[in-house]
């Protein structure tokens, strides 16, 4: 991978992470005038709010935002499919959008449970982003720790989750085409 593939990769995927926050923020009901959720907002609002004319919400199921998220990878494709020289196929191209959104939000939600899992061995008081985190994990986390209590003052719902979403990316690995290379 050159440098400007790089550039061009870093660039959207942590574009595609914020916006995927966003969609995620939005589906959690999680406090939008936390200072971490106000960041979300304001860097997608430019985008979003145009968008939300033609593509209402519908419920808690942000539309605007999800398709951002697609056109956010479809356009990244694009690039690096022209910086490489490649031949453009439209439809792999929107294959690959889907399956790279879905993933991306796998490995967000990864991430963020790990943060909150070590912020919480030092976190004292109240702290914003521990907050937002919090709210938006705590719905995939609650189930587990219904099945599974703290065992010892340990809570191991993180570590069960983590278990989880690795069983279910290696079977997408094994089933659903270009899941292993993006």
């Amino acid at each position: 991978m050159n440098a400007m593939s790089f550039l061009v990769n870093t660039l959207f995927d942590l574009y595609l992470m914020v916006v995927i926050l966003r969609f995620w923020l939005q589906l959690a009901r999680a406090d939008f005038y936390n200072p971490f959720s106000q960041f979300v907002v304001k860097a997608t609002q430019p985008i979003i709010a145009p968008m939300r004319r033609l593509l209402p919400s519908v419920g808690r199921f942000d539309t605007s935002s999800m398709v951002l998220a697609l056109i956010v990878v479809l356009v990244k494709m694009l690039v690096l499919t022209f910086i490489a020289g490649a031949t453009v196929d439209i439809v792999t191209l929107l294959l690959f959008s889907v399956i790279s959104v879905v993933k991306q939000a796998g490995v967000l939600l990864f991430w963020m449970l790990l943060i909150r899992a070590v912020l919480s061995w030092f976190n004292q008081g109240y702290n914003p982003i521990v907050m937002v985190m919090t709210q938006l994990t705590e719905p995939i986390l609650a189930p587990v720790r219904k099945v599974l209590p703290a065992i010892g003052g340990l809570d191991l719902s993180v570590l069960v989750v983590f278990i989880a979403m690795n069983f279910i990316n290696m079977l997408c690995a094994q089933y659903i085409p270009f899941w292993s290379i993006i």
